[in-house]
């Protein structure tokens, strides 16, 4: 990557002093991420940490017998996965690409260096890291307490967030594990949001005709994400 480069989305590498960028920059590289791309697998050892600049990148929690649910989400505020910055060898989450996009990618061992080096780049990691760490505690109490309705308003509003965009391609399937609900709970749920005029869904994509309204749908849990 050329030194002399457009302003970055991602708002880690964004908020960089450019001396601190230029520790990373001759080993970032632009890279297309597919929908359902796998960025790191369970056990996997980490070889590179991808600073998404657009898309939605989830963290997978699985279990022995193949069930999964989603347990933290990033676009472009965020990298992953952060993990071997803090020491950590290998992967314990499925990491996938759920809406596609693109990422500075760039190898752990030069993250790394730079991560040593640069007090704006910990300081900026560490406080995306916090962030995620309470969304994955405020996911924990929505899954428990909040209907599958609620649940699923919050989950396109957070991606409609991180996708830029109304309109997301998305399934029934993908979202069944997504929200750890099994595929007629979600086709129930969808149902009901779309007959409130609030989404259409056709052929594998949703689009949010009320966003406002579906603030309202959604639980308590959306604002506080936003507040991160």
């Amino acid at each position: 990557m050329s030194l002399s480069h457009p302003p970055f989305k991602n708002r880690i590498l964004a908020a960089l002093p450019n001396e601190d960028l230029q520790l990373l920059l001759p080993h970032l590289q632009q890279v297309e991420l597919k929908k359902k791309q796998v960025l790191c697998d369970i056990g996997q050892t980490f070889d590179f940490v991808y600073f998404i600049e657009q898309g939605v990148t989830s963290f997978l929690t699985t279990m022995k017998d193949g069930a999964s649910i989603e347990v933290g989400m990033i676009g472009y505020e965020g990298a992953t996965p952060l993990s071997p910055l803090f020491g950590e060898q290998s992967s314990q989450h499925h990491i996938v690409t759920q809406l596609p996009g693109r990422a500075a990618k760039i190898e752990v061992r030069h993250c790394m260096a730079a991560f040593e080096k640069s007090p704006a780049l910990r300081q900026g990691v560490l406080y995306f890291t916090n962030s995620f760490l309470n969304q994955g505690a405020q996911t924990a109490a929505c899954i428990r307490l909040h209907s599958v309705e609620q649940r699923l308003a919050r989950w396109l509003l957070m991606s409609g967030d991180r996708f830029q965009s109304a309109t997301l391609p998305l399934t029934q399937e993908f979202l069944s594990i997504m929200l750890g609900v099994r595929r007629a709970g979600v086709s129930e749920a969808a149902s009901e949001i779309q007959r409130s005029g609030l989404i259409t869904y056709t052929h594998g994509q949703i689009t949010i005709c009320d966003r406002e309204g579906l603030e309202k749908m959604a639980c308590e849990c959306y604002g506080n994400d936003r507040k991160r």
